[in-house]
């Protein structure tokens, strides 16, 4: 549904977007994250038709973002991180402009406007202007607009900063559902739980490439991360050559961590080492997303 080929954007002698690649499958939520500064914007802006890469190709259900632009973008919904609203119309009037300039009109407009307020809790308030409303309802507002036009894909660009947690669970469910749906989603934030929690698939682009793609188990995989077990007890009574084959982290007599590869498949078998130990609680943690990310882009602030 959305396919990005050889993406490169310059700016003289800087080079902004640096041959990225990747597609999205309708029914996929596909995840764009990075550093400030790292290239992550110029491609949202490529895609979106804000800019025209240097050179490379982008299509949207088979039509070209260059070229064919009118007709890529019929099927394309963007929900940018600054809000496109207009605050001295009400809800709805925001959402009958912006679906008469997607081709609405008439009952269907007014029936599809109907449909998307409820879907984002806005029914109650959709005859008040926007500038009454609190930063949770703009967001949600935002998000209505993007998806008037029933899209068949997606870009969502941090649609949850500074919102407050109904919200923000809100419109997470709302981008489950439109995965349901069978959208192709782009979903880009800083928050790496929701990204956790939403992602099929993840790139990290990092000085204008892509430096890691993958769902969060290949990524792991990639890095050679391990999975840590922790066993709660008492180990007074064996000794610790029974873990030889594993990276030990820590061993107490009430607490024994070593580090695993697939630690779940082996955890039966980990546990018959201790048959003879009183195991009270056993734990199997997993690298996430955050520490997966500061691995791969380094600790260093970014402008």
């Amino acid at each position: 549904m959305i396919k990005i080929q050889s993406l490169t954007k310059r700016y003289g002698e800087l080079i902004a977007a640096d041959d990225i690649s990747f597609e999205v499958n309708p029914g996929e939520i596909f995840g764009l994250l990075g550093p400030n500064g790292a290239g992550k914007s110029t491609t949202i802006n490529c895609l979106s038709g804000l800019l025209k890469p240097t050179s490379g190709d982008i299509s949207i259900n088979g039509h070209a973002v260059i070229g064919d632009g009118v007709a890529a973008k019929k099927h394309l919904g963007l929900v940018p991180q600054d809000l496109a609203l207009y605050e001295d119309l009400s809800g709805r009037e925001n959402l009958n402009f912006w679906g008469q300039a997607y081709g609405l009109s008439g009952p269907a407009l007014n029936k599809r406007i109907d449909q998307v307020l409820a879907q984002v809790g806005l029914t109650d308030r959709q005859k008040d202007r926007v500038e009454t409303y609190s930063g949770g309802m703009k967001r949600r507002l935002n998000f209505a607009c993007a998806i008037l036009h029933q899209p068949k894909a997606l870009l969502l660009d941090e649609p949850t900063v500074g919102v407050d947690p109904q919200s923000r669970v809100h419109l997470l469910n709302s981008v489950r559902t439109l995965k349901e749906q069978g959208a192709a989603v782009i979903y880009t934030s800083h928050y790496m739980e929701e990204v956790e929690q939403l992602c099929d698939r993840i790139a990290i682009i990092d000085k204008g490439a892509i430096i890691a793609q993958g769902s969060i188990a290949t990524l792991r995989k990639q890095m050679g991360e391990k999975d840590l077990i922790e066993l709660k007890g008492n180990f007074s009574s064996i000794d610790v050559e029974v873990l030889k084959e594993y990276d030990v982290q820590e061993w107490k007599d009430n607490q024994v961590q070593f580090w695993c590869e697939h630690a779940a498949s082996k955890l039966s078998e980990i546990l018959q080492l201790f048959k003879d130990c009183d195991i009270k609680e056993t734990s199997v943690k997993q690298a996430n997303l955050e520490s997966l990310f500061i691995k791969l882009t380094g600790r260093a602030l970014r402008d």
